[in-house]
């Protein structure tokens, strides 16, 4: 796979994806990359607050808004391949797809496993999409900053589970531990149920993830508070538009009737509303200008 362009690596790592459920990137980035990421979030790691609850637990940290914590943090998130995969999983179920999280997990030493999920039941109406549909709400990418492996709580992935949605745990035999490298990736779709391992070490186990849901969905990571405009302004316009500071058409996520990548852009530009709509609703606009009515759907 090394030796493929880009554009094929994508097409081979989404087939996987949609076949597995599941597929391991290996030396998916550079590990000085991956170092320069670490050791800019090392602070943060030191000073995060232990999290809480039985989904969380108690022996974990974890913390978000990692591209205002750290510069490097876009090459991640922005990672051509990683972009290419996730618009052809994401791509044909909406107009684009954003981040839904970037959020850097700890695992402390002693740490039980995780109950074991599929993230897109954070979307209740998941549920009521036919599976074999291949409608994906979301799909995940761990980066490892740490080597990640069964001792130390590497997580666990239920291969082609996300065509067995009506089971909400799977015999434990069926899993597969994703060990990996810092450098290498592990992307998982929403509908893929998996869980964090227990860390049986006696060092910390420490990873990012950075996830892209639907355009048309709201994220786990409330982007605007994470990145409100002050901050958002410094990014770029391809950055800004994943964060969703972009309408989705038709007119969804506006503000005054624009476009917010506008307003980001030019705060002082007045206009009235401007219509964002996909070329079908543009064709079904011009038939009913013109008189023509739409053939009936019949069954």
């Amino acid at each position: 796979m090394a030796h493929l362009p880009d554009v094929q690596c994508a097409g081979f790592h989404a087939d996987q994806l949609l076949d597995q459920g599941y597929c391991i990137i290996p030396q998916a980035i550079a590990q000085s990359e991956v170092e320069t990421l670490a050791s800019d979030l090392t602070g943060d790691f030191d000073t995060a607050q232990l999290s809480s609850g039985p989904f969380y637990g108690n022996d974990t940290k974890r913390f978000g808004g990692l591209l205002s914590r750290s510069e490097q943090t876009k090459a991640f998130v922005q990672h051509p391949m990683i972009l290419a995969i996730m618009q052809k999983i994401l791509g044909p179920w909406c107009d684009h797809f954003s981040l839904n999280l970037t959020q850097a997990i700890e695992l402390m030493p002693g740490s039980i496993e995780q109950v074991p999920h599929r993230d897109q039941d954070m979307w209740p109406c998941s549920r009521l999409v036919d599976p074999s549909l291949q409608v994906e709400f979301l799909v995940n990418v761990m980066w490892p900053f740490t080597p990640y492996t069964k001792e130390n709580g590497a997580t666990h992935v239920w291969p082609g589970s996300h065509r067995r949605q009506d089971e909400m745990l799977i015999d434990p035999t069926e899993a597969i531990v994703a060990e990996m490298q810092p450098g290498s990736a592990l992307l998982f779709l929403g509908s893929t149920l998996h869980a964090g391992g227990a860390n049986r070490s006696p060092a910390p186990r420490r990873g990012m993830i950075v996830s892209y849901t639907l355009g048309w969905l709201k994220p786990y990571e409330l982007q605007w508070l994470a990145y409100p405009p002050e901050v958002a302004r410094a990014f770029d316009a391809d950055l800004t538009d994943l964060l969703g500071y972009r309408i989705h058409r038709p007119n969804l996520g506006n503000h005054e009737g624009r476009c917010p990548s506008q307003l980001l852009r030019e705060p002082e530009r007045k206009a009235g509303a401007i219509d964002a709509l996909a070329p079908d609703q543009h064709a079904l606009i011009e038939a009913f200008r013109a008189g023509e009515l739409p053939e009936p759907v019949t069954g």
